[in-house]
């Protein structure tokens, strides 16, 4: 839905994107996230067509965002981070008029902007001047419309920044039940928001995409990249202290349980811990367990230990932001 590659955009001598490329599958929902400064706004606004590029090709929904961008603008909803409302309109009527500007036609004017408001729960608030409206309810209306011409790609620039802790809950959720039937692409730099709304995260740093994670339940379980170097994540490891076994029996043991894909000792001085590896999508504690038990092995200590998303954030985001 969304392609990348070799991207690149310079302000004079300093250049804000170093050919980055990623790709965005339809129906995910995918964070794109680093620190402030690191490039995120820029990707996002030569993604919409506000600004162009110095090098490097884009496309969305297979349109060229430089050669084709009226096409490109047709599928995709775009909430800057700034939203431009206009405080003395009511909710309804500027959505109306955004309708308008997308070129909605006359006879769906009224159901696109029914679904918009109904969608992002204005029912109650369609005829209140958006001067009036909290900052929760003015991120609604912006998120309305980014909706209003019923695009198939939404783009989102730190939708959840300046709102108080009950109002990010209430947009995460929107965010997550708009991406049951869309693309999404946002931009935060706050990790519990990235970890709870999104499958997958790009991460930037320095005008670079230092990572690729994919998420399950909020836990990492893909692969990253960081200056060329692959962290594999694609399984979990599995701490296990015992006794009353010599190691290399232990190991010749275990490795043949079902989904274990490696056993190595620690080579602290006289220390009883193995860490074993498996499948991501497998859980092996039951069966390891019984086989130390049926060997006559005491278990001390039996966890799993998972590669945390706040640690993988601080080492691709290590290099300093020019």
């Amino acid at each position: 839905m969304i392609e990348v590659n070799n991207l690149s955009k310079n302000y004079g001598p300093f250049q804000a994107l170093k050919e980055i490329s990623f790709s965005v599958d339809k129906g995910q929902i995918v964070g794109f996230l680093g620190p402030n400064g690191a490039g995120k706004t820029t990707t996002m606004r030569i993604l919409t067509c506000f600004m162009p590029a110095s090098k490097g090709k884009a496309t969305v929904a297979g349109y060229d965002v430089f050669k084709e961008s009226r096409e490109v603008r047709k599928r995709i909803g775009y909430l800057p981070e700034n939203i431009p409302l206009y405080n003395e309109m009511t909710v309804s009527k500027y959505l109306t008029y955004m309708a308008k500007i997308r070129s909605v036609s006359r006879k769906q004017i009224n159901e696109k902007l029914n679904i918009a408001i109904e969608s992002c729960g204005l029912s109650e608030r369609r005829n209140q001047i958006i001067g009036q409206l909290s900052r929760g309810f003015r991120q609604r209306v912006g998120l309305a419309q980014a909706l209003i011409h019923d695009p198939e790609v939404l783009i989102l620039d730190e939708p959840t920044s300046g709102l108080d802790p009950r109002q990010i809950v209430e947009i995460r959720e929107l965010i997550k039940s708009l991406g049951k039937e869309r693309t999404i692409l946002f931009s935060t730099h706050i990790l519990p928001e990235a970890r709870m709304t999104c499958e997958r995260l790009l991460i930037i740093s320095n005008g670079k995409i230092t990572g690729d994670v994919s998420l399950s339940n909020g836990s990492t379980v893909s692969s990253l990249t960081h200056n060329d170097d692959r962290i594999d994540a694609n399984h979990k490891t599995l701490t296990l202290e015992l006794s009353g076994g010599e190691p290399d029996i232990i190991i010749d043991t275990l490795i043949n349980i079902p989904h274990v894909l490696s056993i190595e000792q620690s080579d602290e001085h006289d220390s009883n811990a193995y860490y074993v590896q498996y499948e991501i999508d497998k859980d092996v504690r039951p069966e390891v367990a019984k086989t130390v038990v049926d060997s006559g092995w005491d278990i001390h200590e039996l966890r799993t230990d998972e590669i945390r998303l706040e640690e993988l954030f601080l080492s691709l985001t290590s290099e300093p932001t020019e």
